[in-house]
Formats: C-alpha cells, structure tokens, sequence
C-alpha cells in the first residue's frame, strides 16, 4: 500500500522519491513564478508579455527531453545482453 502511494508512480517515469520530489517541486515553483507573472501582466499589460507562454514552452520541452532520455535508456538496456 506504502509503496504504491509513494514509490510507483516514480519509478514509472525513471526516478527515486527523492529525485521525483525534487524534480516536481522545481516544476510547480517554475509553474507558480510563471503564473503570478501572467496575473501581473492582467494587471499590467506592458509587463511579462511572454512570461507565461515561455514558462509552459520551456516546461514541455523539458519533460519531452526528459521522457525521450528515459525511453532512449530503457531501450538500451532492453537491447544490451550484458552489463559490466
């Protein structure tokens, strides 16, 4: 039960807990600074024109970036009959 709450889901995508928390708390501080930069620029239209969709473009080229290097390593070692 432990282990499907809190280990699964990072070891489905190539991580430890810890890894996956690190990994996932950069991303929600980078998605709130990204988002309190589009409130602003409601506000102030002048300000952050591209914030928000830089935010979310530099985001999902890193998670493709990162499932890609995860998807590139799984098929290596599905493919290499030893390991030394």
């Amino acid at each position: 039960m432990i282990r499907d709450l809190f280990l699964d889901h990072p070891a489905s995508v190539g991580e430890s807990f810890t890894e996956h928390f690190g990994v996932a708390t950069r991303f929600g501080w980078r998605l709130t600074r990204g988002g309190l930069a589009c409130m602003l620029h409601g506000f102030l239209p002048f300000a952050f024109k591209t914030a928000g969709s830089d935010t979310v473009r530099d985001l999902h080229a890193e998670l493709v970036a990162k499932r890609a290097a995860a998807r590139a390593a799984q098929t290596q070692m599905a493919t290499v009959e030893y390991v030394i």
